[in-house]
């Protein structure tokens, strides 16, 4: 159970040898992938399943993994090179889309070769894009479509709910997006990106059919199939740098298949610009804080043959290098980032481990010994751990929650989906009951981890504290069952007297809830979910929750022994 996942790929020996231009087993690529940062999974005679870290979402086809592996076994090193030919196809961008879903890029693919299994594959590495930088589609999310049955110029525009129809994927009639949203699988899971929007956003060619509704649904009318040779490529978002990656990973990694690149003409209202732009980015660094991190003394040249292994380029530029990294490489944001680059080019086999100069007893941090109790004594009790994101919006927050409160929000925030620091760990929970309401019953969840509230007396306005909360669904779940858990967990901290204090709060059903006292310390609230929290969290069974502020069991930390 996740708010976010861990992707995996398959790697098929027959495949990889084909794409690295050399014949590779699964016994070579069990040694060779992991020094690219790839976990294994899975092994047989024919495949190997990997895990790869989301923040390298070009990672998430085959193709993408044998570009890296050819440079890091010199099969071909340096920047990859992609032609692109130019398409004669436009889009033109209506200015009321603005105010619905933005920002759009696109590109046409010729010369593919499906099959049931690789059309498997791009759905698949489709939707590890919409997870790993899409954000699950609100970022950016990306439709594919059979070109060829299409006719351009294409449109993107804004329509009223009901302002047109069309025969979505896996439907058998016409109907509007609205009725979408309110009927098809992918319309209700995906309906709270349209949700506040009083126009929608629409791709239609110049006959006026849908290819798209975006980020929701495609149109069965280009729906992929064994006899598609070409695509047309649509990634929409938010933010111009989310979809411009997202499109340059898809179209290079095909391209890497085999297949041409061509060119698209994105007519904004107040530019015009040319999709996929494949340019390479520039950033400078400086040899001697790369060896500074890594403890080593390599010469520029070393660098720069590191760098090339790793699919860059890099020069000379007076005592810095100018380093040229390919479009498709989404995650390098800091400078810091070219010294993992640089040890995966050289190797990281090659590093010798060695002992601190300062003779130290290490011991974990009594933030740390506390969070390990909690996990060790509610997992003991069958709830799984989840994590959520410190970030979060005020929407869900607060409002979906029916509370109030004055968060810590951020200044300039990249998405209105994250402009405040939590102030409670609750909200996520639920969310992520909601994600995971597919799932089988019961479920038992519990985070713990940092939650920030603003306070004026603080320096920085600020406090950080630890908490712990808890949350159980199932078709039946009552004030006495999470009051079973939340004494277990009193009585395991070494509290001596506790009292639940009844009290009314809105996330919580009128004379279900209480406040949580412990040794004298009023630490948290407990109660079942109220009825309109679940209906805003699109939720149908019961949830019992509480939630402690687990700073005042600090002072008894070394009661707990161990690390």
């Amino acid at each position: 159970m996740e708010e976010s996942k861990i992707p995996v790929i398959t790697l098929m020996c027959n495949r990889m040898s084909e794409l690295l231009g050399e014949k590779i087993d699964s016994d070579k690529l069990e040694k060779t992938v992991p020094w690219l940062g790839l976990d294994i999974e899975e092994k047989t005679e024919n495949y190997l399943k990997v895990e790869y870290n989301p923040n390298r979402p070009d990672f998430s086809s085959q193709e993408g993994i044998a570009r890296a592996l050819r440079g890091f076994m010199e099969i071909e090193t340096g920047l990859p090179k992609y032609k692109i030919s130019e398409s004669g196809v436009t889009v033109k961008v209506d200015p009321a889309i603005a105010e619905v879903r933005p920002y759009i890029v696109c590109a046409i693919i010729r010369n593919v070769s499906f099959n049931d299994e690789n059309i498997v594959e791009l759905i698949g590495m489709q939707e590890d894009l919409h997870w790993a930088i899409g954000r699950d589609r609100v970022k950016s999310s990306i439709g594919i479509h059979d070109f060829d049955s299409v006719k351009p110029p294409f449109e993107y525009r804004a329509v009223d709910p009901d302002g047109i129809k069309f025969i979505p994927l896996n439907w058998a009639v016409e109907v509007t997006p609205q009725e979408i949203l309110e009927k098809h699988p992918k319309g209700i899971a995906y309906a709270h990106i349209m949700e506040g929007k009083s126009k929608y956003p629409i791709i239609t060619d110049v006959n006026d059919d849908v290819l798209s509704f975006p980020p929701i649904i495609n149109g069965i009318l280009t729906q992929l199939s064994e006899e598609t040779r070409n695509l047309f490529i649509d990634v929409t978002g938010t933010m111009m740098r989310d979809i411009n990656s997202t499109l340059n990973i898809l179209v290079t990694a095909l391209a890497e298949g085999g297949a041409k690149i061509e060119s698209v003409k994105v007519e904004y209202p107040d530019k015009v610009i040319t999709t996929p732009d494949l340019t390479p980015q520039t950033w400078s660094i400086h040899p001697d804080y790369v060896n500074r991190l890594l403890g080593l003394n390599l010469s520029q040249q070393e660098i720069v043959k590191s760098l090339e292994k790793v699919r860059m380029e890099a020069k000379l530029e007076n005592d810095r290098l100018k380093v040229f990294v390919p479009a498709y490489r989404h995650d390098i944001m800091h400078e810091v980032d070219f010294v993992e680059e640089v040890a995966i080019g050289h190797g990281l086999y090659n590093l010798t481990p060695t002992l601190p100069e300062t003779v130290t007893i290490a011991q974990s941090h009594p933030y740390q010994k506390l969070s390990n109790l909690m996990r060790s004594i509610l997992t003991g009790l069958g709830f799984n751990e989840v994590i959520s994101f410190t970030l979060t919006n005020i929407k869900e927050h607060y409002e979906l929650m029916r509370t109030s409160g004055k968060p810590v929000e951020l200044l300039n925030p990249v998405s209105s989906d994250y402009n405040m620091v939590r102030d409670a760990l609750l909200p996520g929970l639920i969310k992520i009951l909601k994600i995971n309401k597919h799932e089988a019953l019961p479920q038992k969840i519990f985070e713990v981890g940092d939650i920030v509230f603003y306070d004026p007396e603080a320096e920085t306005s600020a406090t950080r504290r630890l908490h712990i909360a808890t949350a159980i669904t199932d078709r039946e779940v009552g004030f006495t069952e999470i009051k079973t858990i939340a004494e277990t967990l009193l009585r395991e901290l070494g509290c001596e007297k506790w009292k639940f204090h009844p009290v009314s709060y809105p996330s919580f059903i009128e004379g279900r809830a209480a406040d949580v006292e412990a040794d004298g310390k009023m630490i948290g609230k407990i109660g079942e979910i109220h009825p309109e929290v679940l209906n805003d969290f699109d939720l149908e069974y019961p949830i019992g929750a509480f939630e402690y502020d687990l700073e005042p069991f600090l002072e008894r930390i070394k009661k707990f022994g161990g690390n």
